[in-house]
């Protein structure tokens, strides 16, 4: 596959449709040669972007999309993650390190994004999460 940054991946909300993210994520990151440290947190990163935009934004409803794009510049690169949902105030993500939530299941996808990626930026109330990596 040929990428371009104006390309933009709308895929329904199905989990099945994981494998094509990741796909594109290998994609983008053998274009960019990005090293294998770099890939990994990317990798994790966008795909967790992404399951949070099924799994909470549109609420697995297949019928809603999410678009997935990339955009670089000469020593970063950034995913954009946009879904159908209502949005979520990102302001009020309880810490999943604090004692009362370290044995809870779920919500860690927010910190393992704030971990991994370089910046993280949230717009539209939430339905949009753009992912910065630096490439040096």
């Amino acid at each position: 596959m040929v990428l371009t940054q104006d390309q933009k991946m709308k895929i329904s909300s199905k989990s099945e449709n994981m494998i094509l993210v990741e796909r594109m994520i290998e994609d983008v990151c053998d274009l960019f040669e990005v090293g294998e440290d770099n890939f990994g947190n990317i990798l994790i990163a966008v795909t967790e972007a992404v399951n949070n935009a099924i799994q909470h934004g549109n609420k697995f409803d297949a019928s809603k999309n999410i678009q997935i794009w990339f955009k670089s510049s000469k020593n970063q690169i950034s995913f954009v993650v946009q879904d159908e949902g209502v949005g979520f105030d990102y302001t009020a993500i309880p810490d999943p390190t604090s004692p009362e939530n370290i044995e809870k299941p779920h919500g860690r996808g927010i910190f393992l994004m704030n971990s991994l990626a370089d910046k993280v930026e949230f717009e539209d109330n939430g339905k949009t999460v753009q992912l910065f990596f630096n490439l040096n």
